[in-house]
C-alpha cells in the first residue's frame, strides 16, 4: 500500500536535477569611478551629496523637518543679510564722507585755479604792460639816439665851420691888419658920407658885388640842380638803353636762331631739289633711251601702209610695230606649219619604200633627223625675228 502511493518519478523529471542561482554579490564602492570586470557584482555608489540634500530627497524624510531645517537657514541668511547692511551702511557712511572730503578738495582746488587763473591773468597784464612801457622806452630811446646823432652832426658841422671861419679869419687877417694900419693915414673926415666922400663909391661896388655874388650863387645853385636832373635823366637813359639791348639782343638771338633753321631748311630742301633733279634725269634719260628704241624698232618694222616714218607719232609708230610683230608671228607660224607638213610627208614615203623593201627603219635616224630639223626650225625662227 505504501508503494502504491508514492509517485512514480522518471529520468527527465527536473526536480531530479539540482539548480544552484548565480547570487548578486554587494560591494561598496569607496573610490569614485571604479570599475570591476565582474558580471554578479551590485555597485553601491558613494555619497557625495550635502546632508541637507539627502534630507530633501530621501523618502522617510517628515516634511515638517524639512520645514525647521529651511526656518534655520532663513534665520542664518536674514543674519547674512543684517550684518551686510550693517557694512553697507558703514560703506554708505564712509563713501559720504569721502564724497564730502572730495568735495572740498574740489572745491579748495576750483578756488585755487580761480586764483592761479587770475594770478595768470595779472601776471599777463603785468607782462604787456611792462612790454608796452618797453617798447615805448625803446621808441624814446631810438628817438633820443637819432636826435643825439643829429645833433653831434649838426656839432661836428659847426665844427668845421667854425674852424673853416677861423681859418678864413687868420687868412683875412692881414687885410684886418693892412685896413687898421690904413686907419692911420686916413683924413679925420673920412667917415663922411657925402656926395665928394671916397667911402661911398667902395661901398656901392661893395653890393653891386655882393648882389652879382648872390645872383651867380643861384645861378649856380639852378646849374648844379639841372646837372643832377641831368644825371638822373641820363641813368634813366642808360637803364632804358640797357634794357632795349637786351631786347635787341634777346631779338637778335632769336632771329639767328630761326635763320639758322631757315638754312637748315633750305639745305634740306636744296638736297631734295638735287634729289629731285637726279630722279628726272634719270626719267629724262629713260625716256630718251625708250625714244630711241622705239624710233630703232619703228626703223626696223617699217610698213609702207603707214606712211613716211619721219612723219610718224609714237603711238601711230607702236602700233606700226605691233602689226609686224603680229605679221611675223603669223608668217612663222605658217611656215613652221608648212615645213612640219612637208616633213611628215617625206617621212611618209620614206616608210612606204622601207616597208616595200622590208627594211624597217632605224629609231635613231628618225630621232637624228628630227634632231637635225629642230635646229632648222630655231635658226629661221631667230633670222626672221631678227
Amino acid at each position: 500500500m505504501a508503494n502504491a502511493s508514492l509517485p512514480l518519478l522518471h529520468e527527465g523529471d527536473p526536480r531530479l536535477k539540482l539548480t544552484l542561482e548565480n547570487r548578486i554579490r554587494n560591494i561598496f564602492v569607496t573610490q569614485l569611478e571604479e570599475t570591476r570586470q565582474s558580471e554578479n557584482v551590485n555597485h553601491i555608489p558613494v555619497l557625495t551629496e550635502a546632508p541637507s540634500r539627502v534630507l530633501e530627497t530621501g523618502v522617510n524624510t517628515l516634511q515638517r523637518t524639512l520645514v525647521l531645517k529651511k526656518q534655520v537657514e532663513l534665520d542664518q541668511v536674514d543674519r547674512q543679510l543684517a550684518l551686510k547692511r550693517e557694512e553697507f551702511k558703514i560703506l554708505i557712511q564712509t563713501l559720504t564722507q569721502r564724497n564730502a572730503e572730495l568735495d572740498l578738495r574740489h572745491q579748495e582746488t576750483k578756488d585755487k585755479a580761480k586764483k592761479f587763473e587770475k594770478f595768470v591773468e595779472d601776471n599777463e597784464v603785468k607782462r604787456r604792460r611792462a612790454i608796452k612801457k618797453y617798447q615805448t622806452a625803446r621808441q624814446q630811446n631810438t628817438l633820443k639816439n637819432k636826435d643825439i646823432e643829429d645833433i653831434a652832426q649838426q656839432l661836428r658841422k659847426l665844427k668845421v665851420r667854425q674852424q673853416q671861419l677861423k681859418d678864413r679869419v687868420a687868412k683875412y687877417k692881414i687885410y684886418e691888419d693892412y685896413l687898421m694900419k690904413m686907419l692911420d693915414y686916413l683924413p679925420e673926415s673920412y667917415l663922411d658920407y657925402g656926395t665928394d666922400s671916397l667911402i661911398m663909391p667902395l661901398i656901392r661896388r661893395y653890393e653891386t658885388l655882393s648882389v652879382t655874388n648872390k645872383a651867380l650863387e643861384q645861378r649856380g645853385g639852378q646849374l648844379v640842380e639841372e646837372l643832377e636832373q641831368g644825371h638822373r635823366r641820363l641813368d634813366l637813359l642808360k637803364q632804358k638803353h640797357n634794357n632795349d639791348k637786351l631786347m635787341a639782343n634777346k631779338e637778335l638771338s632769336e632771329l639767328q636762331s630761326r635763320r639758322d633753321m631757315l638754312k637748315e631748311q633750305n639745305k634740306q630742301w636744296e638736297m631734295n631739289l638735287l634729289m629731285d633733279q637726279g630722279h628726272q634725269r634719270d626719267q629724262v634719260e629713260e625716256m630718251a633711251s625708250l625714244l630711241i628704241a622705239i624710233k630703232n624698232l619703228g626703223e626696223q618694222c617699217y610698213l609702207n601702209t603707214y606712211g613716211p616714218l619721219e612723219d610718224m607719232d609714237l603711238l601711230r609708230m607702236l602700233d606700226m610695230v605691233r602689226e609686224y610683230i603680229l605679221e611675223t608671228s603669223d608668217t612663222e607660224r605658217k611656215a613652221t606649219r608648212l615645213m612640219e607638213y612637208g616633213a611628215a610627208m617625206t617621212s611618209g614615203t620614206d616608210l612606204a619604200a622601207a616597208f616595200s623593201k622590208g627594211e624597217a627603219p632605224s629609231i635613231k635616224n628618225s630621232n637624228s633627223k628630227t634632231q637635225l630639223k629642230s635646229p632648222s626650225k630655231f635658226s629661221q625662227k631667230s633670222v626672221i625675228s631678227t
